[in-house]
């Protein structure tokens, strides 16, 4: 992969530090995609032939079927690109190394990553819509049911079970709104940017961004590959739904104490005590409150590292 002025290798202790294939393996499908549409682009170009065009697709759908074999485990390769390239070798011989012709991995990275997570994004998406519909399913369900509402942890009013399960609700929505908000912004495609300062090569941008599904081209290719603001984006957003779901746990723990009584937890869904046979603990409203502090520091984690990255790629990216 590097060339120029190395007459050595890598050390080992480099060698496995520098090694991201076990991360980023994930992203094998985004990478064979994004090649698959970058030969399309690069024999328009006229940079490669038909046949070699053809040669190369062909080659990818059989390394993208090896792959989904699991390849990837124990490979040596520093990263997903790197696996790719050398399982593309293995099938089309030297033509292969025409596929990173005008490519550099920063763009290639960057947009591997756009595509994961605009994948990610609309699982989430459909997950909360999901959770947002049994809980209005379950207030359909509640509307006779009368409790007390609750400020400042004292009674205060009487409610509908159903109101206080809408209340629940409703921040669901608003995730679902952050979650498209976010989306929007990370599809916008950086592929084409090269290293920092665009391709050499007179690719088609519009072509690209039409077969991968991007809604724009990336103006800066500077800010394009050092840019990780689309990930912050999705962070804040599960961050938030996370404290949502803290919240939904925490009360339902409180209705389901013995003291409250107001719901009761299904044994699917309950765990016991090795030591008091009544007990009916709701581990699982705990769990997803403790989960939610994880999403909150995955969110401060990539802060801490954005802030003092200077512009274009760096390898902490």
């Amino acid at each position: 992969m590097w060339g120029g002025r190395f007459a050595l290798g890598p050390s080992e202790a480099l060698d496995a530090l520098n090694r991201s294939l076990p991360v980023d393996h994930r992203l094998w499908p985004q990478d064979v995609a994004a090649s698959k549409a970058w030969v399309h682009a690069l024999c328009q170009a006229g940079v490669v032939t038909a046949a070699e065009e053809a040669q190369l697709l062909s080659g990818l759908d059989r390394v993208a079927d090896k792959l989904a074999d699991g390849a990837a485990v124990g490979a040596p390769d520093e990263d997903v690109h790197t696996l790719v390239e050398r399982l593309l070798y293995a099938e089309v011989g030297a033509v292969a190394g025409k596929l990173h012709t005008g490519r550099s991995r920063n763009d290639q990275v960057a947009t591997d990553l756009r595509l994961w997570t605009l994948d990610a994004i609309d699982e989430l998406d459909a997950a909360i819509a999901a959770l947002g519909r049994a809980l209005v399913a379950k207030a359909k369900d509640g509307l006779a049911a009368i409790l007390p509402g609750y400020t400042h942890g004292q009674r205060a009013q009487p409610v509908r079970w159903a109101y206080v399960l809408l209340a629940h609700a409703w921040p669901l929505v608003r995730d679902r709104q952050r979650l498209a908000d976010a989306r929007r912004r990370t599809a916008e495609m950086p592929l084409g940017s090269g290293a920092l300062a665009g391709s050499g090569f007179p690719v088609d941008r519009v072509l690209l961004k039409e077969a991968l599904g991007f809604r724009a081209i990336s103006a800066n290719a500077l800010d394009a590959t050092g840019d990780r603001d689309f990930v912050a984006d999705v962070l804040f957003a599960i961050a938030l739904t996370g404290a949502h779901l803290s919240r939904l746990g925490a009360e339902l723990i409180t209705y389901a104490s013995g003291e409250f009584g107001f719901v009761t937890l299904a044994d699917s869904f309950s765990t016991g005590s090795s030591l008091m046979p009544q007990k009916r603990n709701p581990d699982v409203f705990e769990l997803a409150r403790g989960k939610a502090g994880r999403l909150l520091g995955d969110f401060v984690a990539l802060l801490t590292t954005l802030k003092g990255i200077p512009a274009g790629y760096q390898k902490d990216l």
